[in-house]
């Protein structure tokens, strides 16, 4: 069987941009966007300005950086809400918060990132930032962790040559030989840990959704470190597991 020849390799191309717009949290210059997409600043502008006036793209007239634009996350939150796992998880992270009190995501696996589809809000006066639709890294999230750690020994191979493990906290595993190790404890156990490695004094408990191979997404607590002891750690944990079987009971 042949392989279908892409139609018009400036979508693919715009593609590559809103990656790297959708994979931060911070607006990029054009340069930036350009060295990180191998694309020339002059052909990264073109696609910029037509992505712009579709309203894809933003553009700050003061600092001239871009971030996504309405058009686009509109069209996300369509696409979110028709995800079946998201109503039917719903009811248990509902649960799993009124015994944690504190922030849920609920995500799903995109290419090499997790991309927030739900979230409850932590009912503590300090709560965590995030966004529906953010995407974050894998290596270095608990709902990336835990969805790695379903997956073959060849799958994981192949994430780890096709993914550099940069460094966002002091804390983010970055050693290939570490990380294969935290994948293990956490097929022993059955739930995977963000100890500060992706956000500064961010701590997440997260399990996979997985039922027969295939996979649903994740769910996380996260917890600000202060307020995490050992014992609201163990209580967590356990709300975690006892989720995670309840959901997975639902889809079978």
């Amino acid at each position: 069987m042949t392989s279908k020849t892409p139609y018009g390799t400036v979508l693919i191309k715009a593609n590559r941009i809103l990656d790297i717009l959708s994979s931060t949290d911070k607006p990029l210059t054009l340069n930036q966007i350009a060295v990180d997409t191998d694309l020339t600043n002059s052909t990264a502008l073109k696609i910029l300005d037509t992505l712009q006036l579709i309203g894809y793209v933003q553009k700050d007239e003061d600092t001239k950086r871009y971030s996504l634009g309405p058009a686009i996350i509109k069209y996300a939150y369509k696409a979110i809400n028709h995800l079946e796992i998201k109503h039917l998880a719903e009811p248990h992270l509902k649960k799993l918060h009124d015994i944690t009190k504190e922030t849920i995501h609920l995500g799903i696996l995109s290419d090499n990132h997790i991309i927030y589809v739900s979230k409850i809000e932590s009912t503590n006066p300090i709560k965590l930032y995030s966004q529906i639709g953010k995407s974050i890294p894998l290596y270095c999230s608990a709902m990336g962790k835990a969805i790695l750690a379903d997956q073959t020994d060849s799958q994981i191979d192949s994430y780890l040559q096709n993914n550099k493990l940069l460094k966002f906290t002091e804390n983010t595993i970055t050693s290939k030989k570490a990380f294969l190790n935290e994948i293990r404890r956490i097929q022993e156990q059955g739930y995977a840990f963000d100890n500060c490695e992706h956000e500064e004094d961010v701590f997440c408990v997260g399990a996979s959704i997985s039922v027969n191979g295939k996979n649903f997404g994740a769910f996380s607590v996260s917890v600000p470190k202060y307020r995490l002891t050992d014992r609201f750690l163990d209580e967590i944990i356990n709300a975690v597991i006892d989720c995670r079987n309840r959901i997975i009971s639902d889809l079978q």
